[in-house]
């Protein structure tokens, strides 16, 4: 059967014979998966050489190999072979390697020329996993040190991908387009659908669909919950005995998953509930339908907790063209989009690429040990400093590298093993304490997916792993239990379980799990500092003490939920892992009492407290001014002689950055006070152990120390607390108004032409001009313009009410009083 990619083959190929980086833009169902590598492999640059084709994963890669050595007429290993974890089927012919990307990294640790290949593939890198970024940039800069006499041709494919910059990072790399796919597939769209919607709107429209349309179905969803709770739906609503049901999703065994993607039997049509797994590289078999909820649930790492977290978002545009392909690789189709045209607008172009949001751990061991710092390759989209810094820090808590970076000789051997690094530091100290066997079945566990996802969180349940019942994932994880057992070379004495103990094995990979219950509550801390809980009724709800393995929820959640845990016993503190950290610590309470203990710490868990002697006084005043940072200038007694000081002080200031650049007059404002308060305020503060002491401080010398000589003169001479009247008395002003305000009764200012201006005749001062009884009867800046306009109203207006009172008619003229009319006025 012909293939859409088929068409583009012969441009391929002259590219690659001319360039040694290109990219493949194709539509699913194009055959650009197995009909590139077969194509190429006869070119003449190759020379007899090996083709490495990436595959995202383990089940794409399998299929793929399957179906190219089936078109050769042949048995995988033979010219098409395939290399994953625990896995392998390779002869000494195979010059087609089919791998999953984790393989390509290792591969290149190996043997950084890889000597003996000539074409590496990178299929689907839409998907951006960590892995396919690290060794695309791995493959370029090897390939400058090692293959300057045959440069290693580099490939990269996919449906949907940001091809502009790609071929920027790769030199300006030709990108060869294979137009049109093979089948139409004609696109629908609905209503807007919520999240908590999403089981019930997709189980309607699979009903309909299944009315509306022939051949079997492929459905998108979130996760397994939303998988789960939609199957249970259609089995209830007896959708027909025509109709198989089968998930698909990544914890599934392989078994299962390929009876998601084998054709249905003779007569049935097929229902697949599938994540995002099925988004690329397989061909289910008799899809003609697709059905797209339009979300997906994805692993972000959480940086405070050092964990992953499921985070459920909206797929991006590219994601939504990808799925919709499915029902377009064997026949026409149609795919069903549960949200609006308008809405698909809103979408991300792309996904973010994982190396943004996943745990770097990893990747900065395996740079490590290249001894290349990050900033030294070329990557597409380079690793967010802070990440980058928390996963150096990690490693060096670990022990994998010294202060400086460098790679101890621990680390070395964290890397050899094939895992996480902080599983790889359980294994190789678990086996010093004589308990490999128990670390190596552990790590197989956490590594892979639990065989007991509905026994509660109790790890022990797990162990050993010959005590469970015989299945694909059990198979599997026995398999990987011993290949640690290999690696770690255990003799045949140290191969017993102890169940008892897999706490503290576990706090070797996770000493910053390490939780205990809170007072009063079914809630544990972790010494990460973040909170989490079993279920209700789990089998280690009574333990005080646990180490958390899995934890996790969904975004929103205000509290995570315990997965998976083992007991712990802190008498292992000081022995078997290290000593609780002391701490000193001078911690203010809620009731304003200073809090004097030395503690017991791992994290943020307190293990033990005892008092600590009173500390010296420079403590206690760090400690007072510590406080003052947290709650604000507020803490301290402001009384209106201070704050109007301040306000004298901001108004110099600021009249001279008007007319300037700069002012003697000093930044008081409550941020620059809060700013240096070591400078101002140390000195004067208290050596107290209760808040309600400071209140006790006069707060004025330590503001008047920020100023300098003249400036106390000057401050009195240019902004005056008072303002002498024509009366003779003496009015405050007040500064904390903008401009600053002067209160007095109009009968005061007689005889006054112009209103008192401060600061060298810079700034006017607003006259609150009131009535005998104090009520404003004006405000204003100039006093001329009233006398002249508004006088005669408010004199109207006042002479009724206020008969004792002067009211001349030439106010300019008049004697100022303070008082009634006097006699002969």
């Amino acid at each position: 059967m012909s293939l859409p990619i088929e068409q583009v083959l012969p441009e391929l190929k002259r590219t690659l014979n001319s360039r040694h980086e290109a990219i493949v833009v194709a539509e699913p169902g194009a055959g650009k998966t197995t009909r590139i590598p077969l194509a190429l492999l006869t070119e003449p640059w190759l020379a007899g050489q090996k083709i490495l084709l990436l595959e995202p994963r383990r089940l794409a890669a399998k299929l793929a190999a399957q179906r190219m050595a089936e078109s050769l007429g042949e048995s995988v290993g033979e010219t098409v072979g395939y290399r994953m974890r625990l896995e392998q089927k390779e002869g000494p012919r195979t010059r087609i390697m089919v791998i999953t990307e984790g393989v390509l990294s290792r591969m290149l640790l190996s043997d950084p020329s890889l000597e003996g290949v000539g074409l590496v593939i990178f299929d689907e890198f839409h998907e951006r996993s960590v892995d396919a970024d690290l060794g695309l940039a791995l493959s370029l800069y090897a390939r400058d040190l090692f293959r300057d006499d045959s440069p290693l041709k580099l490939l990269v494919m996919s449906a949907t991908l940001d091809s502009e910059a790609l071929a920027e990072l790769l030199q300006q790399a030709p990108i060869v387009r294979s137009e049109g796919r093979q089948f139409p597939v004609a696109r629908h769209y609905g209503q807007r659908v919520e999240q908590r919607d999403v089981v019930t709107a997709v189980s309607q429209q699979i009903r309909d669909c299944l009315r509306r349309e022939q051949g079997s179905l492929l459905v998108f969803l979130p996760g397994q919950g939303e998988i789960r709770a939609v199957q249970k739906s259609l089995q209830e609503s007896e959708s027909g005995s025509d109709v198989l049901i089968a998930p698909l999703y990544g914890s599934l065994s392989l078994q299962e998953q390929q009876q998601a993607v084998r054709p249905p039997p003779e007569g049935k049509r097929k229902v697949v509930l599938a994540t995002d797994i099925a988004e690329s590289s397989l061909t289910i078999e008799g899809v003609t339908v697709v059905v797209d909820s339009g979300w997906a649930r994805k692993p972000e790492f959480d940086p405070r907790r050092g964990m992953s977290r499921l985070q459920t978002k909206r797929i991006s545009r590219a994601s939504a063209e990808q799925r919709a392909g499915r029902a377009g690789r064997l026949a026409p189709g149609a795919v069903y989009r549960l949200w609006s045209e308008d809405q698909q607008k809103e979408f991300p172009a792309f996904d973010e690429p994982e190396i943004q949001q996943a745990d770097l751990a990893p990747l900065a061991l395996q740079l490590l040990v290249w001894g290349v710092d990050v900033s030294e390759l070329n990557w597409l989209d380079a690793p967010r400093p802070a990440p980058w810094q928390q996963a150096l820090d990690l490693l060096r808590a670990l022990g994998a590298c010294d202060t400086e970076g460098a790679l101890t000789p621990h680390g070395e051997a964290m890397a050899a093993l094939p895992t996480h690094p902080r599983l790889a530091h359980m294994l190789i100290n678990a086996h010093q304490l004589g308990l490999g066997a128990t670390a190596c079945e552990l790590a197989a566990i956490l590594s892979d997916r639990d065989p007991l996802r509905d026994a509660g969180a109790d790890l022990s349940l797990r162990l050993p792993l010959s005590n469970l019942r015989r299945g694909s994932n059990v198979s599997h994880l026995q398999k990987q239990a011993g290949q640690f057992t290999r690696l770690l070379k255990l003799a045949s004495g140290q191969r017993d379980i102890e169940p008892d103990r897999l706490g503290l094995c576990l706090a070797l990979a996770y000493p910053d799990r390490i939780a205990r219950r809170r007072e009063g509550g079914a809630a544990y801390l972790l010494a990460n500092g973040r909170a989490a809980e079993l279920d209700a009724g789990d089998s280690l709800g009574k333990q005080d003490w646990l180490v958390v393995a899995e934890s996790g929820g969904h975004s929103g959640r205000r509290q995570d939920r315990i997965f998976l845990a083992a007991r712990f016993n802190p008498s292992w503190l000081g022995q078997e892992l290290p000593a609780p950290e002391e701490v000193d610590v001078v911690e203010w309470q809620a009731d304003g009492q200073l809090l004097l203990e030395r503690q017991q710490r791992i994290g943020q868990l307190i293990v033990g407290r005892e008092r600590s002697p009173k500390p010296d006084d420079n403590t206690l005043k760090n400690a007072l001014l510590n406080r003052i940072r947290e709650q604000g200038l507020a803490e301290l007694p402001w009384n209106e002689v201070s704050r109007q000081w301040q306000a004298r002080v901001m108004l110099l200031r600021e009249l001279d950055l008007q007319h300037g650049e700069s002012s003697a007059w000093p930044d008081v404002s409550n941020q620059a006070l809060l700013d240096k308060l070591e400078s101002w305020l140390l000195p004067f503060l208290p050596a107290i152990t209760h808040a309600r002491h400071l209140q006790k401080l006069d707060l004025m010398p330590a503001l008047q120390s920020l100023l300098v000589w003249p400036q106390p003169r000057e401050l009195d001479e240019l902004a005056p607390v008072r303002l002498t009247l024509p009366t003779g008395s003496e009015a405050r002003i007040d500064y904390q108004e903008r401009p600053p305000v002067l209160a007095v009764k109009l009968q005061e200012m007689f005889g006054q032409q112009q209103s008192p201006r401060i600061a060298g005749g810079r700034q006017p001062v607003t006259l609150h001009l009131l009535s005998p009884a104090g009520r404003p009867l004006q405000v204003t800046q100039d006093l001329a313009s009233f006398w002249a306009n508004s006088y005669s109203e408010v004199k109207k207006d006042m002479k009724g009410r206020y008969p004792k009172h002067p009211w001349p008619d030439d106010p300019i003229s008049a004697t100022p009083m303070r008082g009634t009319k006097k006699q002969g006025y």
